[in-house]
This record gives C-alpha cells, structure tokens and sequence, in this order.
C-alpha cells in the first residue's frame, strides 16, 4: 500500500460514473508500472462516484466539465483537509476535440511529481542571467499524439528526471517515457513549460515549442496548475467534495 491516496472525484455532467471510473484501472497501472520506478513516488487510486465523499487523508483528482463553469462556481485549489488537488476540465476538451483521459493522466502525474506546485530547476543561461523552469512533468509533452494506451486507454507521456538536468548530452539518456524527446528542456510540437526568466523581471512566462520563446500566453484557465503558480499562496482556497 503507498502512502499517497488519490480519490478520483467525478463531478462531470458530460461523463458518467462509468467512464470515468473505466479509466482508473490503467490510471493505476502508469503509476504503479510507468511512473514510481522512475520518480520515485506512488499512490494508490479509487474511484469516487457523483455524490459521494471521498475519504479522509486523499489527495483529489477531480473530473468537472469545464474552467467557465469552474470559475463562475468558485472552484478552489485544495481539498477541504488542505492536501493537493488536481483539476480536470472533461467537457472543455471534448469540445475540443482532445482525449480527456489523457488530460487526467497529465494531471495525475504532475500533482504526484510536483504537489504543492512549488518545485523548478534553475539554469544559467548566461554568467548574468538564468532561467526557472516549472516542475512539470508532462507539459512538455502536452499534445495527444504522444499519448500512449494502457489496456485501450490513452494515458499521457511525460518526461524523466533527466529532461530538467542540463548537464545531459543530447541522446546519452531517456528523457520522456516514449522516447520522442532527445535532450534536456525539449519541446514537443504542441507542448510548452513556463519559464521565470530572471534578468527580465517580468514574472512567470509560457515557453512554447512553436516559438521557443518566452512569452506570456493567453490567460491560464481557473484552477489550472500555471494559475495557481502564478497566484500567491494566500489567495489559495479550501475546496468542497461537490
């Protein structure tokens, strides 16, 4: 038994109990087989249905519909004990076309690699200058074309320890489970990490692979991760099990 329990909350109207708790068996499977041997962490999962409470001491994964709808009901940053939260918008991304399960995937793996969103490796870019980049671990390889199936369930990849150690040759090691990346602090197409440039004083930026730029990017949306690292910490709200 791991020390970490993580109840997966479905509070969706756009999913049933049924399809949600279907993706929780290979949820279980990444992290015990993918994840733990790699990073060193692990949990165990259960499935908590419309309406019912999860238990006392979990960590949550919750599935809702979307951030408008998040936002407009006051939607928080940890659960009602203060433990880590996860938020998942599955309406959002099948308007958009996108494979919710993989979005609770890479939401899983980052609260587990990252749970109090505070973590990120410094780099010097110049004697003068250096960059902070975000511990998280599968938005580098954010797009669905890298998911990858457990038991016919499409899962997110995400990156090694090795992808925030610059020291790394390109190609001396693996640096994300399914082999795309190839060198520390690669970008896949579609995926993006934020950035404190500390010479520019301007905050936190989106660095993307499109541009491989730092730049701010459109507004992050209500209870995502990139908000609440942009949000002090006495802002952060108690949430309810609803």
């Amino acid at each position: 038994m791991s020390a970490i329990h993580i109840a997966v909350l479905n509070r969706s109207t756009a999913l049933t109990d049924a399809q949600v708790s279907a993706v929780v068996p290979a949820l279980q499977t990444q992290v015990h087989r993918d994840w733990a041997p790699v990073w060193g962490s692990d949990a165990d999962l259960s499935f908590v249905a419309s309406g019912r409470q999860p238990p006392a001491g979990a960590w949550w994964l919750v599935v809702s519909d979307d951030s408008d709808q998040a936002g407009a009901l006051g939607y928080h940053d940890l659960t009602d004990e203060g433990l880590p939260m996860g938020k998942v918008f599955a309406r959002s991304d099948i308007n958009a076309g996108l494979q919710w399960s993989v979005t609770v995937s890479h939401e899983l793996l980052e609260m587990l690699g990252d749970p109090d969103i505070n973590l990120a490796a410094y780099v010097f870019t110049s004697a003068s200058a250096g960059r902070i980049y975000a511990y998280e671990v599968a938005d580098p390889c954010e797009a669905d074309q890298y998911a990858y199936q457990i038991d016919g369930v499409l899962v997110s990849d995400f990156v090694f320890p090795s992808w925030f150690e610059n020291f790394r040759k390109a190609g001396s090691t693996q640096f994300d489970y399914g082999n795309h990346i190839t060198a520390p602090f690669q970008l896949l197409p579609g995926g993006y990490i934020g950035v404190f440039d500390l010479s520019s004083g301007s905050g936190w930026h989106q660095l993307t692979a499109e541009t491989m730029t730092a730049r701010y990017a459109a507004r992050a949306r209500v209870g995502s991760r990139r908000e609440r690292r942009r949000t002090p910490r006495d802002q952060w709200l108690l949430s309810e099990p609803r």
